[in-house]
């Protein structure tokens, strides 16, 4: 059985004219806001191969002026998150097989593990810094969290867990991560209980 890895990446355009494809996207390997075409991508890897089996353009075709700012923003009508629980569903009627679906902290969101393990597959992602998590039922039932970055567990040790906001036990682990942005990083992934 394969993996379904999902990212998004931009391609910059900054002398092109605005339009609901081409606008501006919050870069988070940059920190900024830059004018561009905006892809998410899902990969089949299986067998140490990797195919893209889909993609969609993400699209914001409604404007908007932002209170705060009182500049004019673009919103879609749907979002990444959403497009990407598309895509699983499409993924799945299309019988492709894969039991677990990868995903950056972009997509780390409970509605998306629930998409996910309702669709009867696992998750592994990335985790921000300051997710908050219980190591015990009874930590969880009292409102007990710490954030994962004041966990203290051995690189490569995997500890059970309570995500805030999510009801099933999930593992957590820290990995080391070769970026320019962060020594340090967590991963997250469902557990069978």
């Amino acid at each position: 059985m394969g993996v379904l890895i999902f990212d998004d990446t931009i391609q910059e355009k900054a002398w092109t004219d605005e339009s609901e494809l081409m606008c501006w996207h919050y870069d988070h390997c940059s920190g900024r806001n830059v004018k561009g075409i905006n892809l998410l991508n899902a990969l089949y890897h299986c067998n140490g191969a990797s195919i893209p089996v889909a993609f969609e353009l993400v699209k914001k075709p409604f404007q908007y002026c932002d209170l705060k700012t009182r500049q004019v923003k673009r919103k879609g009508k749907v979002t990444k998150n959403e497009l990407m629980r598309q895509m699983i569903a499409t993924c799945i009627r299309n019988a492709l097989p894969f039991h677990f679906v990868l995903m950056d902290s972009w997509f780390s969101s409970e509605e998306n593990f629930d998409f996910i393990t309702n669709k009867g597959r696992h998750f592994i992602a990335a985790l921000k810094d300051n997710r908050l998590v219980a190591l015990t039922e009874e930590h969880r039932k009292k409102k007990r969290f710490v954030r994962v970055d004041e966990l203290d567990f051995p690189e490569q040790t995997a500890v059970q867990g309570w995500l805030r906001g999510y009801a099933k036990a999930v593992l957590v682990s820290a990995k080391s991560l070769q970026t320019k942005t962060a020594a340090q990083g967590y991963c997250i992934w469902f557990a069978v209980t």
